[in-house]
């Protein structure tokens, strides 16, 4: 996917010559609002020569207005492929379930794949290979956390997850990842120092500290989290070829210092140009073109 997703990247008018996805439909249900996930798919389906139908909080409801299953049951009747940026994890499974096409999980609770798509493929692209290179995540062992460590795992790369006591990862993600490192030759290790996570990185990855949901911890979070900052003091702990990235939105001052986000050394606004190219890779191996 990740090699696809380069040459999605590397000709886009080839792409759109070919319009793979003519008369095809995507699905987008969004119970979270987004600026990249809605955008970067819309657009990636409009490039490919397909359609793309935005189903924001108010027509979704998924649970309430209609359940999941009766959700999913018709829109694949309509649709190619349905695409979900939800809360809870188990409505993108219901929706799994109960769907004769592909469902992708824009982004969840629990997970956000299509993100870590992305994040690959800027580092590949940036450091010249995904085996063997060790990425620090530093901040709350969040959703992107998750996904980060199992697709670092997958790819042979090493995740160091630095967070507040009390903010790990999920101890069934960090089982699975340790199990998916034993095979790739990959590390997975959680700590509580920023400085420990990122002595050596060759990546240095943030993301916000109170997620959608989580507005009402804030205050509380940003007590807890002090010190969990990429800043030029990180920076200076990691490797010399270390880059940046946050998947964004992101709160300068908390998570990342401003000015460390506008380093050469920062591919954050490449990795948000990614996430099109990534989704449409995979949306391309879903659709078998």
């Amino acid at each position: 996917m990740i090699d696809r997703a380069e040459e999605f990247r590397k000709d886009r008018e080839a792409l759109r010559r070919r319009a793979p996805f003519a008369g095809r439909t995507l699905a987008m249900l969004f119970q979270k609002p987004s600026l990249r996930t809605r955008v970067s798919f819309e657009t990636g389906m409009t490039l490919m020569g397909g359609h793309a139908i935005y189903l924001g909080p108010e027509q979704s409801r998924l649970g309430e207005r209609e359940s999941v299953e009766d959700f999913a049951r018709v829109l694949c009747r309509y649709a190619s492929m349905i695409m979900a940026r939800v809360f809870g994890h188990d409505i993108v499974e219901g929706l799994a379930r109960h769907s004769d096409v592909p469902v992708i999980n824009g982004l969840s609770d629990f997970e956000h794949p299509c993100q870590i798509l992305a994040d690959l493929q800027t580092i590949r692209a940036r450091l010249g290979g995904l085996a063997g290179v060790t990425l620090a995540f530093i901040g709350d062992g969040n959703n992107v956390a998750h996904s980060l460590l199992l697709g670092g795992a997958l790819v042979g790369m090493n995740v160091v997850v630095a967070c507040p006591k009390g903010f790990e990862p999920a101890a069934g993600v960090l089982r699975d990842a340790t199990e998916l490192g034993r095979a790739s030759g990959a590390s997975v290790r959680v700590v509580h120092d920023p400085l420990e996570g990122a002595a050596g990185a060759d990546v240095l990855y943030t993301d916000v500290w109170a997620s959608m949901g989580q507005e009402g911890e804030a205050a509380e979070r940003r007590e807890k989290f002090k010190g969990f900052q990429i800043n030029e003091r990180l920076v200076a702990a990691a490797s010399k070829r270390a880059i940046i990235l946050h998947c964004l939105p992101a709160h300068y001052g908390e998570e990342i210092d401003y000015a460390a986000s506008r380093l050469p050394c920062s591919a954050i606004f490449d990795q948000a140009e990614n996430r099109m190219h990534a989704q449409n890779a995979l949306m391309a191996m879903l659709m078998g073109v």
